[in-house]
């Protein structure tokens, strides 16, 4: 028979050890073109720049699960997002305390003339920009994150982001 003290103390450690990892925050998103290979841009109101439609996961939600959530939200789009695109991982910065992992989700193409709805509360406005554009409406990041999920949706494989030298 089992020793109830060595079981309860194995339970604990292993409690603790979990209790100790690491932790990362994570968002979701997806990339949607129209029919011209032209990207789907949104504009936060509480950012400078534009973005791809998604967001931040919440506590125990899937990448899948959180970009559906935060399309419906922002665009008004119910889709199940596609295949994975793209992964880009952040290290800590400014005042976020912990590494972020990003998923780019494939959304599909939509009409340019799309029934798009957005989110007021966060959201100022959309645009379709032409792949070689991206750059005049993305940071440097971002560009990199949207042009990598479109090499990924060109090859059929999700598609690690590297990190740009920060020198």
């Amino acid at each position: 028979m089992p020793d109830i003290d060595t079981a309860a103390s194995s339970l604990a450690a292993e409690v603790a050890w979990y209790a100790g990892l690491p932790s990362m925050y994570g968002s979701g998103a997806a990339l949607f073109t129209d029919p011209a290979g032209r990207v789907l841009l949104v504009k936060p109101n509480y950012r400078e720049h534009w973005t791809l439609p998604g967001g931040i996961l919440e506590d125990g939600e899937s990448p899948e699960a959180g970009c559906r959530r935060e399309v419906a939200e922002e665009i008004g789009f119910d889709v199940t997002p596609g295949p994975l695109l793209a992964i880009d991982w952040k290290p800590p910065e400014g005042m976020r305390p912990r590494p972020i992992v990003h998923f780019i989700f494939d959304g599909g193409v939509v009409a340019e003339d799309a029934p798009i709805r957005l989110q007021e509360e966060e959201l100022d406005a959309y645009r379709f920009v032409e792949p070689g554009e991206l750059a005049r409406h993305l940071p440097a990041f971002m560009t990199a994150r949207v042009c990598a999920a479109l090499r990924g949706r060109a090859a059929g494989a999700p598609v690690y982001v590297p990190q740009l030298d920060a020198r």
